[in-house]
């Protein structure tokens, strides 16, 4: 990574141009060691090396203005030498260690050696098996074709094993491979400004190239490495890669070095890209890590190495133990594709998502209960067997009978395991997989872009949404429609002749100067289309407002491009105004600047009157300004902006660092009203929120009137409720004490009426968001979703519980910290993200409601039938039909079920609120009851009733009966039936209602059917069935057609009625919330991501070491101060911050985006503290 010695370098160098034919002037070596140097050391470098930028461009055959000329040839030419733009993703896990995975379930593993003892002592005749004295009495009726068959069983079992581990192994790969899929997808929509042929164009960042002119502006994440050519006021966030969270300024002449990944949070500017993919600064840490995952798996299998960026690889292996048993499957599964992705959120959720920690609980309870019934079981069995054999037939235990004895104990222990896999409840984590997994795929089309699976369903559970206003609510298309120019205000555009030259010329250059040049108005794409606007729409509505005063803004930008610009303010959300300087022909200067009107007027001491005239503007003028223009406009739902310049003396130069001074004495052209209509699906879809008991709060940084009315036509408040709308300066005020320190109590006083936020800062927003989270108000946690579109918005992202971010209209940090991305920014879609999120959790109730009925009849019939005839009347290989195949599909059936809008008429669920309710826990044990009853039934007198032989008592390898085939038979129709009955978890009466809008769900059952009558036609020995007549089979279905009747009967039953009945897998409100708040950070991370982020904070200690290292002997050789390596020793002490700084970009630039560091809040301060993560 480091240069070799100076010679060394040069002679390699020298080497490589000429491999290269001289094409271009540097190597990719030289660029990237170039890249490696930082602030000043970069500018000698360029200096002694190069001569300046410009000659780097020449060297790298491109124009800083016209950019690449992009031709094919010379880009193919350009990724050959220098590389593509990508980093290769980590090798995606193997079906074949994927099924290796599968295999290390215990139960599975238990059942394999089951079988495997089972097989060996079949083949095992053992001398003493004919021998009277042994116990095999009633083993008489065995003929020998019989006895040649007890292989079958164990080969059996194996067989259903390896069925279980390909279903497993497919479910996870298809996952992994949806997963690659929507990344890809994430990637492919990433595109990135450059400039090729002097045309502005966007390209996807993987088709960037060295030499390539990229535009770079607030929001962005940057692409490639690059050196800064021309640009305002840019400043980075380099956090995610040197862990220092200032931001950095760049300048041509102080540090030109802009790096990849690295985030830029004000300003723009142009960059020539000098190294990309694997050559760049983050491509190089990913092979460094990539490299180490490596050698770290073949040192820990267990802590899987994971590399937590997003744009690089995803690959999203399951974090599993091979110790972590049977109970702690639904965690895996429904996290296992996601924990990285997880991490990659730096572990902000506090708690597991709702569904999950419910889930694991309820699965351990099983499991345990499943544990002691087996085990039961088989101390039942043994004990008859001896008891019976030795001592009630004083039978004495003969040497050569062992081996026949251990047969029977063999076969016990089979009976014993069965038990054990109907109890747990394998289907579970494949339902809530299959169940998250094709939700996401559909959402895609509900134009949700999932990014982390478990959000999917706590939309389900959302109590309050916060929405931006702008492009979310509103259609962000900005049209000028209202205008105070020259002492008149003109409701609509004014008549072009009716204002003076001097202000029009004014007016039209401040508009076109003072906006990004990357903000532009085309002609629309379709006829009679609008025209497109691209970039900044509030920009865009004011260009278009210059058009419409039939003027045009190319010439005067095309008169002052962009490097002629003296200076730029760029917009941030403390200025909340942009100015621009420029440079006169008679060398004065003139600043152009356009803003909230309320915060530029404040500045404004002149304004132009009727006849082009600057004119007195006192304070008492603009509160009438205010009362007489602003707010009308506001109330009629406009955004207003001021629009106004001011001429500076060329000598002396104003001190531009100054803003206070700079921003004052401004002369006010013009205000103008912009409108941003309503989208027409809104208010409908709020409608359906606050139907479902959602709350939606607008916050915006709007002025407060605007905020108001256009709450009030999105249906957000309704006049005359009680309710508040705040402005972000008074909201701070009531929400601190004296000292300035924000109180919860004080927050909980507010939010609960709270609906609009106006003029709120982004550091408002994370608050309000932060205390509704933290609120012990009612008694419910509330459920937080926000969207956002701004960089500055990743902070609320991250702390909410589900982050939407704007496909459009977002920045690329916004993304980054969000869950869930909307491809169209529409409001609506949320609505449709609660639907889903509701149905997952219906779902898997659903499949639960299924499940748990055939556990509870399996085991009881089981173990009631092992301990009364010393044989399970369901044999092994038939339960591990019944239990893993009508498992897997039952899941697949249930979990596809589509929502309806009916999700939408409930209040959530919320987090104490069980996963079995009551009406289900009153489904699952009536249909139980009448399941036993019939199958018991069936057991003792069914023989009679059927004129058969009886099954019970039978010896060890007789064949199969018909009496036990039709006990089989009878209950898996009563399960297929049953599964018709658990699509309703409500009580509801109908349940085929909407049926056919499933197909899965109709062809599975159908399936499931013909396969049954194969097994019991056809399936003789391993499956222990004989063929049953017709007759026979009409029986079995009738009895499972009384499910559904049954059902209706349960249904009459009002559960009120049964209070003794128990809920199931609640929450207690005691695990939810760590003990102590304070020590939040700490507790978030759970085992297995601990056992993740061992591996990579070793990872990136070593890593740190290397570069120190590395800069240490740099710096011994070229003998300069010594300690820009210590200062990057000391910057990465912390391990907690080694992580963040990679994973997290976005996270560590609260703090400064917060306060000064002497006063941080606990939300900011909160992060550099966490040193004991172990």
């Amino acid at each position: 990574m480091g240069d070799m010695t100076n010679s060394d370098f040069y002679s390699k160098n020298q080497r490589n141009e000429s491999s290269h034919g001289g094409e271009f002037g540097c190597t990719m070596e030289e660029l990237r060691s170039l890249m490696e140097l930082r602030g000043t050391e970069a500018v000698v470098k360029i200096k002694e090396t190069y001569g300046d930028t410009d000659t780097i461009c020449r060297r790298l055959k491109t124009s800083p203005v016209e950019g690449l000329p992009g031709t094919a040839p010379d880009l193919e030419k350009r990724k050959q030498i220098f590389g593509q733009n990508f980093i290769p993703p980590k090798k995606p896990k193997t079906f074949l260690q994927l099924v290796w995975e599968a295999l290390q379930d215990v139960t599975l593993i238990i059942l394999e050696i089951a079988a495997i003892i089972s097989l060996g002592l079949s083949f095992y005749h053992p001398p003493g098996e004919n021998n009277e004295g042994c116990a095999t009495a009633q083993a008489g009726a065995e003929d020998e074709g019989e006895a040649e068959a007890g292989w079958i069983e164990g080969a059996a079992i194996l067989l259903s094993v390896i069925c279980v581990v390909l279903v497993t192994a497919f479910n996870d790969w298809s996952k992994e491979k949806q997963f690659r899929g929507l990344q890809s997808r994430i990637e492919q929509e990433q595109k990135f400004t450059v400039v090729r042929a002097g045309q502005v164009v966007q390209i996807p960042v993987a088709e960037i190239v060295v030499g390539d002119i990229a535009q770079v502006k607030y929001g962005d994440l940057l692409p490639a490495d690059g050196l800064f050519i021309q640009g305002n006021d840019l400043k980075i966030d380099e956090s995610s890669l040197t862990g220092e969270s200032d931001q950095v300024r760049k300048s041509v002449d102080k540090d030109p070095m802009l790096l990849s990944g690295t985030h830029v949070m004000e300003g723009s500017g142009r960059m020539v890209v000098t190294a990309v993919g694997v050559n760049s600064q983050t491509g190089i840490i990913f092979t460094l890590l990539g490299a180490g995952g490596e050698e770290e798996e073949k040192k820990d299998k267990k802590g899987k190495m994971q590399d937590g960026n997003v744009d690089a690889s995803q690959s999203k292996a399951k974090q599993q133990d091979g110790a972590a048993a049977m109970e702690m499957q639904p965690l895996k599964s429904a996290e296992g594709g996601d924990t990285d992705d997880k991490k990659k959120a730096n572990m902000h959720k506090k708690e597991k998502s709702v569904l999950q920690g419910k889930l694991t609980k309820l699965a351990v309870q099983i499991g345990k209960a499943g544990l002691v019934m087996s085990a039961i079981t088989v101390i039942i069995l043994v004990l008859y067997f001896t008891v019976d054999t030795f001592v009630v037939n004083k039978k004495p235990w003969l040497p050569e009978c062992t081996p026949v004895y251990v047969q029977y104990f063999v076969k016990f222990f089979i009976i014993g395991v069965t038990v054990l896999v109907v109890a747990v409840p394998e289907g579970l984590p494949l339902a809530v997989t299959i169940s998250l997994a094709y939700s996401v795929k559909k959402m895609m089309k509900d134009n949700n872009l999932v990014r982390h699976l478990d959000a999917c369903e706590t939309m389900g559970n959302a109590t309050a949404i916060c929405s931006d206003k702008t492009g979310t609510l509103t259609t962000n298309r900005m049209t000028v429609v209202q205008a105070y120019v020259g002492d008149v205000h003109y409701k609509e555009i004014p008549d072009p002749s009716s204002i003076n030259a001097k202000t029009m010329e004014l007016l039209v250059s401040a508009i076109a100067i003072n906006s990004a040049y990357t903000t532009k108005i085309l002609p629309p794409e379709k006829e009679g289309a609008l025209p497109r606007q691209v970039g900044n729409k509030t920009e865009c509505g004011l260009l278009g407002f210059v058009l419409d005063l039939k003027q045009d803004y190319e010439p005067v930008r095309s008169q002052m491009p962009e490097e002629k610009l003296y200076k730029v303010y760029t917009f941030n959300s403390v200025r909340k105004s942009m100015s621009t300087v420029i440079k006169l022909p008679d060398e004065s200067f003139r600043m152009y600047s356009k803003g909230a009107s309320e915060i530029v007027l404040k500045k404004c001491c002149k304004i132009l009157n009727g006849a082009g005239e600057p004119r007195v503007f006192r304070p008492r003028d603009r509160d009438e300004m205010v009362k007489k223009v602003i707010e009308p406009m506001a109330c009629d739902g406009l955004r207003t902006i001021c629009v106004a310049y001011r001429d500076l003396p060329s000598s002396p130069e104003p001190d531009w660092d100054n803003e206070n001074d700079i921003l004052s004495d401004l002369t006010c052209i013009c205000v103008v009203g912009i409108e941003d209509p309503v989208r027409p699906e809104v208010p409908e879809a709020i409608r359906k929120c606050q139907r479902a008991g959602i709350t939606v709060r607008m916050v915006t940084g709007d002025n407060i009137n605007t905020a108001r009315a256009i709450a009030i036509k999105c249906g957000i408040i309704h006049p005359g409720e009680d309710f508040l709308c705040l402005e972000g300066k008074e909201f701070n005020r009531r929400i601190r004490n004296e000292k300035g320190e924000i109180e919860q109590e004080r927050i909980d006083k507010i939010w609960p009426k709270l609906r609009v936020l106006a003029r709120s800062s982004p550091t408002d927003k994370h608050t309000l968001v932060k205390g509704i989270i933290d609120s012990t108000h009612t008694e419910q946690r509330q459920v937080v979703a926000v969207t956002g579109d701004g960089t500055n918005d990743g902070p609320a992202l991250k702390k909410a519980d589900v982050g939407f971010a704007m496909g459009i209209a977002g920045t690329d940090v916004a993304k980054e910290a969000s869950d869930i991305i909307l491809t169209d920014d529409n409001f609506s879609s949320i609505v449709k993200a609660v639907m889903w999120g509701r149905n997952v959790y219906d779902s898997i109730s659903k499949f639960l409601q299924f499940q748990l009925t055939v556990n509870v009849v399996a085991v009881i019939v089981a173990f009631t039938g092992a301990c009364i005839t010393q044989d399970s009347p369901l044999k092994a290989v038939q339960m591990l039909w019944v239990n893993l195949i009508m498992d897997t599909f039952a899941s697949l059936a249930l979990a596809t079920e589509p929502p309806t809008e009916t999700l939408l008429l409930r209040k959530p669920y919320g987090r104490n609120k069980p996963l079995i309710s009551r009406t289900m826990m009153k489904n699952i044990l009536g249909h139980a009851v009448y399941q036993l009853t019939l199958i018991f039934t069936l057991l003792f007198v069914g023989e009679k009733m059927f004129q058969i032989d009886s099954g019970r008592n039978a010896p060890l390898h007789s064949p199969p009966s018909e009496h036990y085939t039709i006990i089989f038979n009878t209950f898996v129709m009563m399960q297929l039936f049953n599964e018709i009955n658990a699509r309703k978890i409500h009580g509801e009466r109908n349940v085929f209602d909407g049926i056919f809008r499933n197909p899965i769900f109709c062809t599975i059952v159908l399936g499931t059917f013909a396969i049954q009558i194969v097994i019991v036609q056809f399936g003789g020995k391993p499956f222990s069935c004989s063929p049953l007549q017709l007759d026979q089979w009409m029986w079995c279905i009738f009895i499972g057609l009384g499910e559904l009747v049954w059902g209706q009967v349960i249904a009459t039953i009002p559960t009120s009625r049964l209070k003794f009945l128990k809920e199931a897998g609640r929450l207690t409100q005691k695990e939810e919330i760590p003990e102590e708040e304070l020590n939040e950070d700490v507790e978030e991370i759970d085992h297995a991501e601990r056992e993740l982020r061992r591996g990579q904070i070793l990872w990136f200690r070593g890593l740190n070491r290397i570069q120190t290292q590395i800069e240490v002997v740099n710096t011994f050789k070229s003998g300069a101060s010594f300690q820009g390596a210590l200062r990057r020793q000391s910057s990465v002490t912390s391990q907690s911050q080694d992580v963040a700084s990679l994973s997290s970009p976005s996270r560590v630039s609260l703090s400064n985006a917060l306060s000064s560091p002497t006063s941080l809040p606990p939300a900011a301060a909160g992060h550099p503290r966490r040193e004991g993560v172990p």
